[in-house]
């Protein structure tokens, strides 16, 4: 009998070690040729975008089927992205926010065909020069007329005021289109919908979204917000610059939280996928306004091919499939989730840089797990913006250098007397003048091709967003210029000597 025990408790502890051994591995649950050929792809597209840290995660049928870390959530300490790893997931916050808006429509406190007015009286707005009437439901489908480039305005800000800072800054601001006529993406419809959630429920949005959203479907280790406490797991930001990945620490826009400022792992997104595909839990929400937030609005036209904005969603229709979709940027992470409720199957993908990579990573994941091939040629323009302005700071820092060499040569030719300094004549004041305008023009150009080539897009928030060769650059052709214009004026006011 002994001996039976002894055996008993041996296959216990054996049994056990088992299973706490393949619980601290990452979930593969599909035949091993899917896995590895999603592994081989992420790690190729990994290697050709540049980008420090990605998690992956896929959901079907209520289970996490497949979860894995790339690369690294912090370059200088090595550590690597896990499951609990923590990222800023852009505009994918926005499904949270909408989400929300209609939880409140469900409990009575609001109604999405109201005018913006009744909750925010000070919101008045023009289109033509004429005062214009928004709905909520125009603000969740980006159909309000707010233009795109309303994005520049949004004020940086750690304070608790932030929000109603960033909404006042449409106050005095022409619409772009008449109301409900189409479909305009513009980031800060999502925080005057935010500022609407506080105003009706008397919390801050943080607050309300953390207890009433995240908590309710567990997703606790979701944070709103960079201002609320910072964590261990949570991976440091990068962009481009000089054609490799650059740490970057980005300005604080707590404004801007409720359209991209949620923080999750794919652990916690997870637990979002699948109660968005109707499986998981989800304490205390209406089932049917999580329906209600995958219906578009087909009243306009779709602002790309078959592809429709819902709240806080994209529906797209692909190969006669439904998928519900939406990307997130931020200046140093980004995200992409994509379900298909019909075969219920979702895919997040989570990274710490700026890069259209994460999309087109997530795309080719759900291809691959659909059984399809993958025939994606992505081009990221940013990373294509990168190489060019590399190459344009080479060049530029060989023409400084060249400049330099000639006025230092100018300056030593007037100590040995060589050079000697000259009132201007006639044709040395032409000649000054030409130099003046060329150097006045290409500073002009400069200075203004943002409103020109970026859709009205100021240098400072390029600045923010762009690879950081943009603003080297920038000041390089500063430099450049200011050489050549003093090389250009001591040329006017010497001459060698016979």
């Amino acid at each position: 009998m002994k001996k039976y025990i002894k055996s008993g408790i041996a296959l216990v502890i054996v049994i056990g070690i088992l299973v706490y051994g393949l619980s601290a591995f990452p979930v593969h649950a599909e035949p091993n040729s899917k896995v590895h050929n999603i592994e081989t792809y992420i790690e190729e597209q990994q290697k050709l975008s540049q980008i420090p840290g990605i998690s992956l995660v896929v959901v079907e049928k209520g289970q996490t089927v497949y979860q894995q870390g790339f690369g690294y959530a912090n370059l200088e300490t090595k550590q690597p992205v896990t499951a609990e790893t923590q990222f800023e997931i852009g505009s994918t916050t926005k499904a949270f926010t909408g989400l929300a808006v209609l939880q409140l429509e469900k409990e009575g406190m609001l109604n999405r065909t109201d005018d913006v007015q009744t909750y925010i009286p000070w919101f008045k707005l023009n289109y033509k020069g004429k005062p214009q009437t928004i709905t909520i439901n125009q603000l969740l489908y980006h159909t309000s007329g707010i233009a795109f480039q309303s994005i520049v305005h949004i004020p940086e800000s750690n304070e608790e005021n932030a929000l109603e800072l960033t909404v006042r800054t449409l106050v005095g601001q022409e619409l772009n289109r008449e109301p409900g006529s189409s479909m305009e993406y513009a980031t800060i419809n999502y925080d005057v919908l935010g500022l609407i959630i506080e105003k009706v429920t008397k919390k801050p949005y943080d607050q309300y979204i953390k207890q009433e959203i995240l908590e309710p479907i567990g997703m606790n280790d979701s944070l709103v917000g960079r201002h609320q406490a910072q964590s261990a797991e949570a991976a440091a930001g990068y962009r481009l610059g000089f054609m490799q990945a650059q740490a970057y620490e980005a300005p604080i826009y707590r404004g801007n939280i409720p359209a991209g400022y949620l923080i999750s792992s794919t652990n916690d997104i997870a637990k979002w996928m699948n109660f968005q595909l109707g499986r998981g839990s989800g304490r205390g929400i209406n089932r049917q306004i999580v329906q209600l937030s995958h219906i578009p609005d087909s009243s306009v036209e779709p602002f790309d091919k078959d592809s429709y904005y819902a709240s806080g969603w994209v529906i797209h229709k692909k190969r006669d499939k439904i998928y519900i979709l939406h990307e997130g940027a931020n200046p140093n992470y980004t995200s992409y989730i994509i379900l298909q409720p019909e075969e219920q199957v979702g895919v997040a993908v989570l990274s710490n840089m700026n890069t259209s990579y994460t999309t087109a990573i997530g795309l080719g994941v759900l291809d691959l797990w659909e059984g399809n091939d993958v025939n994606i040629q992505h081009t990221d323009m940013v990373q294509v913006l990168d190489k060019i302005l590399t190459l344009v700071c080479i060049v530029l820092g060989c023409c400084s250098a060249l400049f330099i060499v000639f006025i230092v040569s100018i300056i030593r030719n007037l100590a040995k007397k060589e050079r000697l300094w000259n009132p201007l004549n006639v044709r040395r004041r032409i000649s000054l003048l030409l130099h003046t305008i060329t150097a006045a023009a290409v500073t002009g150009c400069i200075i203004i091709l943002p409103p020109i080539f970026m859709g009205g897009l100021s240098w400072s928030f390029v600045k923010v967003w762009a690879p950081t060769t943009v603003s080297v650059s920038l000041y390089c052709a500063f430099i450049a210029i200011s050489l050549y214009y003093l090389y250009a004026i001591l040329l006017s006011f010497t001459h060698k000597t016979a």
